[in-house]
């Protein structure tokens, strides 16, 4: 069982950055990517950045890439994601998720275990 816990978000005006945490624990080993979504009203749950929870690769959605940063903190068992110059579609409620599947880090349906969700809005 792994358990994540959010923070961060809020509301804030569009250009402007943010900078969510995700704090893991429990049984954390054979954990292999660690991710963050994102759902808007009305949406699918879409990957927004994944990284190897061992070795620190990361991985991007392409439309992205650039303005997000997926990063950890091992020491503190702690992911981040740092959002820049965020526009007004970025509005989401936004999950960090822990998978252990060697592949497809972009498929939510190899994450089992997911944060609470926290919510970002981007004001025009």
């Amino acid at each position: 069982q792994v358990e994540l816990v959010q923070s961060g978000g809020g509301l804030v005006q569009a250009g402007g950055s943010l900078r969510l945490s995700c704090v893991v624990s429990g049984d954390t080993f054979g954990t292999y990517f660690l991710a963050w979504f994102r759902q808007a009203p009305g949406n699918e749950r879409e990957f927004v950045a994944a990284i190897r929870w061992t070795y620190g690769y990361t991985y991007y959605s392409n439309s992205l890439k650039g303005r997000f940063t997926i990063s950890r903190d091992s020491g503190k068992s702690t992911v981040y994601l740092q959002m820049n110059n965020l526009k007004p579609e970025d509005t989401a409620v936004y999950h960090c998720a822990a998978s252990n599947i060697y592949n497809d880090y972009d498929r939510k349906s190899n994450y089992y275990w997911w944060g609470q969700g926290t919510q970002v809005t981007v004001s025009s």
